[in-house]
């Protein structure tokens, strides 16, 4: 009877085991574009599986970034959806996917990337160390701005354009994903 016994405690205590590792992972899973974001993926391996982002991938692919995103990183990427992109002007994803506006592409690109891991929670408390702003200087070599305005954060590029960040801490194996409403300009 007391071998009944253990083997019963050992079932239980594997089911318990099983559950609270799925409940963990899916705690961590964030949905982005009707697809399940894994945080033991890459960020290309998540974005890739975004229906909300295939202009995003198709442009990272023509620019020739898939490796680096890829990489170990961190990064932290603020990932403008199909509709960020279609507010630019007529023909410019267009342009910008050809061969020879690779390098202008790029350029755009990495002005969304920041090495390092950058979560909301940090953001918004350096921002509210900081007179309600976060400087962070991009892959590309220019700066970008966060601002927090009534208790949400917003990326001022360059230009002065804001995209608002519709969905934070999409965590990634190598880094942290925040999908933005716009396409930010150098």
């Amino acid at each position: 009877m007391h071998a009944f016994y253990k083997k019963i405690a050992a079932v239980a205590c594997f089911t318990i085991l099983s559950i609270t590792t799925t409940l963990s992972i899916a705690a961590d899973t964030v949905m982005v574009g009707g697809a399940a974001m894994y945080p033991t993926k890459t960020i290309v391996e998540n974005a890739v599986n975004s229906k909300d982002h295939t202009t995003l991938v198709a442009a990272v692919k023509a620019a020739g970034l898939v490796d680096t995103l890829n990489s170990k990183g961190p990064f932290t990427v603020f990932a403008p959806t199909n509709e960020a992109f279609a507010k630019l002007p007529a023909g410019t994803v267009d342009t910008l996917v050809k061969p020879e506006h690779k390098a202008d592409l790029t350029k755009i690109l990495t002005y969304h990337v920041v090495p390092g891991t950058h979560t909301s929670a940090q953001l918004m408390a350096e921002a509210k160390k900081n007179g309600g702003m976060v400087i962070l200087k991009t892959v590309q070599g220019e700066s970008l701005t966060i601002k927090l305005h009534d208790g949400k954060l917003w990326v001022v590029d360059a230009k002065g354009g804001k995209a608002s960040i519709s969905i934070a801490d999409v965590m990634q194996s190598n880094g942290v994903i925040h999908v933005v409403d716009s396409v930010l300009m150098p």
